[in-house]
């Protein structure tokens, strides 16, 4: 973060430094040192010393412009006038004026501006060559007091103005965010209402009439048994799989937890008590992959295995490899017959690959002979 303190107090320094170097090297090329004597060099310590207090801290504002005035009246006080020129502060009431109406309140500021506006007109009636005439000395009382004064106060205020122009929009940001925010969630909180209302009646009225129906059968084994059970577990499965997603919907963030791998056991019984074989193979040093990569894995294979029951006719390959710079997963079936026009691409395999585009990773899918075959590689970073 920058160092804003840093920076102002160096900048002030800066200025400071500026305004003696010029009200000294006006002094000694223009003004009576040589003549003055240890007059001149008082007159010209002075300089350096209330110039020199510009670098200090803002709530001395105040007491530096008054410094400036008592200088502005002390130099011809103790200088010749008649070389019409003894002030050694010219640059510096100027930056004093400009403190004193930008960074005091304004009682304050007032004070300080009617210290330099006394300075002012006594040293120029006392001395620089314009005792006689008001008008000049009214000019100078407005060019050395009035006008940086008023220049700070304009400062300030606009300053402030901007900032509260930045705060009302920040304020108008936060405002609109958190309206998109709640018409977001009311949105799912709606459809969050309709699935559970219109899905969940019905795949759990499948699941009870599937596991009703086998209670009628006769006792064995039968294909139709068999059938009716891998319906109740499909059921069961659906009903897990949009808990989750209603708990997406409703924001619930630790109940809301994806499946991943973790839970290919889960899915490949699922499978299995389906009728179809599944063979998981894992090669390589298993090792974590981010949450939302995990649940991807999980998403495409549990995708794969459907389409396998769908028009599979042979046992799955499921295959996980854990390389080191990548992690690929491999699903092979048995489709009893060769590709024909009718095998495009499915709805199904193109989420596959969007799933896999999200991720950076590479994804082919076709069929061999008799052999259907997704293949989906993510890149890793290495450790």
């Amino acid at each position: 973060m920058r160092d804003i303190n840093g920076s102002l107090a160096r900048q002030s320094l800066l200025v400071a430094l500026v305004c003696l170097v010029c009200d000294v090297s006006l002094f000694t090329l223009r003004g009576p040192l040589p003549e003055a004597g240890w007059r001149g060099w008082v007159v010209l310590a002075g300089a350096v010393i209330v110039d020199a207090a510009l670098a200090g801290a803002a709530r001395y504002s105040g007491w530096v412009a008054a410094g400036h005035a008592a200088l502005f009246v002390a130099a011809p006080l103790l200088l010749c006038t008649c070389t019409g020129f003894v002030v050694g502060n010219n640059a510096g009431i100027l930056v004093a004026g400009y403190r004193a109406g930008a960074w005091l309140r304004v009682g304050p500021a007032v004070v300080a501006l009617a210290a330099m506006l006394a300075g002012v007109g006594a040293g120029e009636l006392l001395g620089g060559g314009r005792g006689s005439n008001p008008a000049l000395i009214a000019i100078s009382m407005a060019v050395s007091a009035v006008l940086p004064w008023l220049v700070g106060r304009y400062t300030t205020a606009r300053g402030a103005y901007i900032a509260d122009l930045e705060r009302e929009a920040e304020e108008r940001r936060r405002h609109e965010a958190e309206a998109v925010r709640r018409a977001v969630l009311e949105e799912r909180e709606t459809i969050a209402r309709d699935l559970h209302d219109v899905i969940s009646h019905h795949v759990s009225a499948i699941g009870v009439h599937a596991g009703a129906a086998r209670l009628g059968l006769p006792e064995g084994d039968s294909p139709v048994r068999t059938s009716l059970g891998a319906v109740e577990s499909a059921s069961r499965s659906a009903m897990a799989d949009l808990r989750r997603l209603l708990d997406l919907l409703h924001a619930r963030g630790d109940e809301a937890a994806q499946p991943g791998l973790d839970n290919l056991d889960e899915l490949l019984d699922t499978v299995r008590a389906a009728g179809l074989p599944v063979r998981l193979t894992v090669h390589g040093d298993v090792r974590e992959v981010p949450g939302s990569l995990d649940v991807a894995l999980y998403r495409i294979a549990q995708e794969a295995l459907t389409n396998a029951l769908r028009h599979g006719t042979g046992p799955v390959e499921l295959e996980l490899d854990h390389r080191r710079t990548e992690i690929v997963l491999t699903v092979a079936n048995e489709t009893g017959r060769p590709a024909t026009s009718r095998d495009g691409a499915h709805r199904g395999l193109a989420g596959i690959r969007q799933r896999v585009t999200l991720f950076g990773g590479e994804v082919t899918y076709g069929q061999k002979d008799t052999t259907w075959q997704v293949k989906a590689s993510f890149p890793l970073e290495v450790a």
